[in-house]
């Protein structure tokens, strides 16, 4: 299964946008969509972070997921030093 994930971010002085398909375990995803999405995004933001160079001032500022789905609170949560 695949969801769409919009992340908007800031790094290196900046603002911008990443957005993109991504696939999610379909079982979990009809048990808890909101942390299968927030899974997969933070697997994603943590590569976007590492192609980036691991900038000082790296925030995730909004995660979204299948246009209107809200997660970025719990990606926040999983979020470990990037």
């Amino acid at each position: 299964m695949r969801i769409n994930i919009k992340v908007y971010l800031h790094a290196h002085g900046s603002r911008f946008l990443k957005a993109g398909s991504f696939p999610v375990d379909a079982s979990a995803f009809r048990k808890e969509p909101a942390q299968a999405a927030a899974v997969s995004a933070y697997n994603w933001i943590r590569s976007i972070n590492k192609a980036m160079g691991y900038s000082e001032d790296f925030r995730i500022d909004q995660v979204l997921y299948d246009q209107d789905h809200d997660i970025t609170e719990l990606v926040r949560q999983r979020q470990a030093p990037l």
